[in-house]
C-alpha cells in the first residue's frame, strides 16, 4: 500500500514525541512532511531525524493570525495531524486555579480548533484530519479532571467535524500512557517509577512508545473509509 507516497502531510506538534514519530513514519512511506512547532530549536533537531525531505515552520498555535498565515502559505495538502500539547498536569479540582484550568485548553483544544478552521479549505479530495485525545476520558483517575475534560471535548469535536467537513475524513487517536516529553514536569525517578507501575499492571506489560502511536496515525491517514472514530491504543488500560 502506497497511500502516502507523494502526499503532503502537515503535523502540528511534529518536532517531538508522538508527532515526530508520526513524521518519521509518514516520511518512510514517501510522504512530504511539514512539521509545525512553537520551538525553532526542536524543529531544526527534528528535521535532521526525518528520513525523507521535510520542512518546518515555527508557529504559535494559540495565535489565530499565525495559524491562518501558515495554511495560506502552504496551500493545498492532503493530511493534517494535530499532536501539539503542553506538559501534562495532574491536580484535583479543589486545588486548581480557574485561570490555570482555562489556559490548559489553549493548545490542545483551541489550538486544534483553530488549525482545523484554517486548514480545512486547503485539504485535497480523499484527505483527512487526525486529532489527539487520551484514555483519560474513558478511564479517569483522581487528578485527571482537566485531562479527561479535554479528551472528551476533543472526541466530541471530532465526531462533529466528520459530519461538517465530509467527505474529508476526521478521526482521533486516544493513547494510553506513552513515554514522551509531555511527562517532563515530573522528575526522572518519579517518571520511571510511574512507567513501571502502570506498565506492569497492563495486559501488554509496558507503557507505550511514541512509535506505537505513530502507527495508528499512519493507519488513519491511509485507510479511506473510517471517519468520526476514536481509535484507542492504550495497552489494555481501558479493560484492566
Amino acid at each position: 500500500m502506497e497511500n502516502l507516497k507523494g502526499k503532503k502531510v502537515i503535523i502540528i506538534g511534529g518536532s517531538a514525541g508522538i508527532g515526530l514519530a508520526t513524521a518519521k513514519s509518514a516520511a518512510l512511506k514517501g510522504a512530504f512532511v511539514i512539521i509545525v512547532s512553537s520551538n525553532q530549536h526542536r524543529i531544526d533537531k527534528a528535521l535532521q531525524e526525518i528520513w525523507n525531505e521535510a520542512v518546518g515552520y515555527t508557529v504559535n498555535v494559540t495565535n489565530e493570525i499565525e495559524v491562518k498565515n501558515l495554511f495560506e502559505k502552504i496551500g493545498r495538502f492532503d493530511h493534517l495531524i494535530f499532536t501539539a500539547g503542553e506538559n501534562i498536569m495532574l491536580s484535583n479540582v479543589e486545588d486548581t486555579a480557574l485561570e490555570t484550568a482555562r489556559n490548559y485548553f489553549n493548545i490542545r483544544y483551541w489550538g486544534a480548533f483553530t488549525a482545523v478552521k484554517y486548514a480545512a479549505p486547503f485539504i485535497n479530495v480523499k484527505g483527512s484530519i487526525v486529532l489527539t485525545s487520551g484514555i483519560a476520558s474513558n478511564k479517569p483517575n483522581k487528578g485527571w479532571a482537566l485531562g479527561a475534560s479535554i479528551c472528551a471535548a476533543m472526541e466530541g469535536f471530532t465526531r462533529v467535524l466528520a459530519i461538517e467537513l465530509a467527505p474529508i475524513r476526521v478521526n482521533i487517536v486516544s493513547p494510553g500512557v506513552v513515554k514522551t516529553e509531555l511527562w517532563d514536569s515530573i522528575s526522572e525517578n518519579e517518571r520511571n517509577e510511574m512507567y513501571n507501575n502502570i506498565g506492569n499492571a497492563l495486559p501488554v506489560k509496558r507503557v507505550g512508545e511514541a512509535e506505537d502511536i505513530a502507527k495508528t496515525f499512519v493507519y488513519l491517514m491511509e485507510q479511506e473509509y473510517g471517519t468520526g472514530q476514536t481509535l484507542i491504543v492504550d495497552g489494555g488500560t481501558s479493560i484492566s
